[in-house]
């Protein structure tokens, strides 16, 4: 079997309808608000930074909803668990950053490449021994120095315009003060609400017509360069296999589910090549919106938690077929408000990032990769987010070889336990 073997689409359905519950469809919601709002933002964000069209753009936005969307409501129904497809957030953060050095065609090669290579590893099942033995730790340092920017553009705006981009982000702490109310209401749905209010108080809303009006693809094809593999495919490929999938299993793991770990691999991979086919990067398996699914607020039941999962692939689909009208309200306010509903919509990515490298073992190899990505260096033709993970590497050989002994026991008990 290429991937694990799951029931039956239609019986699923038929136990999906039958106990279909508000809890479950509304947890579902909260999940897509959490991975619409923000990261869909920070995808926008990126496709200005590489100077694409606006076409593109929606474009993008359609394949990684739809897609994920699809793959979603599919490994609901097929293994009954709260999984969610999406797309790596940090990898569009550092989209924003390389895609400038590169033609599209490039990126699109890049990307099919990650999909290629991760398909052959799960396949072969090079991938599970892979898992167990990647030390997280130095790619989330990583990606915490790549992400840096965003969050220190953030505050600088806050401090610029306070009285706009200072209250939103006041605004979004405030909101998780009270956890009651922003378990129901995202907080940065709040900041969203929030800074609107200030920007037409201000005038800073500019006026643009708006039509209904279906998002259509952009065929992107693909042009393959060395650069752009060791640049480009790369830090996605260890972005997507040690820091985005490993947290959903991981999540699923801890909840008790009997996780398919060569599927949630393989999907991904496969809608990884069908994205680059709209122009949109990676499809991963998703952490947090697997958490919100998988959480308690699903429902009391966990075996009906998967109704959660795709409840958020149905209102995903409906999100990337409306990509157009979203892009097109975004042109209405200043660049500074999407730059800090970005940073707040990454916060928990920060937290994470920071908490999962430097809390543990692999700190001193986790903060050398952390160093070199922020300088956002390229030598040799080779951007900094490789160099921080071939050097933060270098770094635990040399002086945390215990930590990967240590590492490799832990692996091995949690997937064993798993079986």
């Amino acid at each position: 079997m290429i991937i694990e073997k799951g029931y039956d689409l239609r019986e699923s359905l038929g136990v999906l309808w039958k106990n279909k519950n508000a809890a479950a469809i509304a947890t579902g919601l909260v999940a897509t608000l959490f991975s619409t709002m923000g990261p869909g933002l920070i995808v926008m964000n990126a496709a200005k930074s590489g100077g694409l069209t606006d076409a593109q753009a929606i474009s993008w936005l359609l394949g990684i909803y739809l897609i994920g969307g699809l793959s979603t409501m599919f490994m609901s129904l097929r293994y009954r668990i709260p999984v969610v497809t999406a797309f790596s957030i940090p990898g569009a953060v550092m989209l924003a950053k390389i895609l400038p050095n590169f033609a599209f065609s490039e990126a699109i090669g890049a990307y099919i490449v990650v999909a290629v290579v991760t398909l052959v590893l799960t396949l072969t099942g090079v991938m599970k021994k892979l898992v167990e033995r990647i030390p997280v730790p130095v790619m989330l340092g990583m990606v915490g120095g790549v992400l840096l920017s965003f969050a220190t553009s953030m505050f600088t705006a806050a401090i610029n315009m306070p009285q706009i981009y200072g209250v939103m982000i006041a605004a979004f702490f405030l909101s998780m003060a009270f956890k009651g109310f922003s378990k129901k209401v995202p907080p940065i749905v709040v900041a969203i609400i929030i800074g609107i209010a200030a920007l037409g108080f201000f005038n800073l809303i500019t006026p643009i017509p708006l039509s209904l009006e279906i998002a259509k693809p952009v065929l992107a094809l693909p042009t393959f360069s060395l650069r752009a593999i060791l640049d480009i495919s790369i830090p996605l490929f260890f972005l997507v296999i040690g820091v985005q999938n490993i947290q959903a299993v991981g999540v699923l793991m801890a909840a008790g589910y009997k996780v398919p770990i060569n599927a949630m691999y393989v999907v991904p991979a496969i809608g990884t090549f069908i994205n680059s086919l709209f122009g949109a990067h990676p499809a991963v398996t998703a952490g947090p919106s697997t958490a919100i699914c998988a959480s308690p607020a699903a429902g009391e039941k966990k075996e009906f938690r998967f109704i959660a999962a795709f409840s958020e692939g149905v209102f995903w689909v409906t999100f990337a077929l409306l990509a157009k009208i979203i892009v097109d309200s975004v042109k209405m306010v200043p660049k500074e408000f999407t730059a800090v509903l970005a940073g707040l919509a990454m916060f928990e990515v920060f937290r994470s990032a920071f908490e999962g490298a430097f809390a543990g073992k692999f700190r001193m190899g986790a903060l050398v990769a952390f160093f070199i990505a922020v300088t956002n260096l390229s030598i040799l033709n080779i951007g900094a987010p490789l160099w921080a993970i071939f050097l933060g590497l270098l770094t635990s050989f040399i002086v945390e070889r215990a930590d990967f002994r240590a590492d490799k026991i832990e692996n091995s008990e949690a997937i064993e336990a798993a079986k």
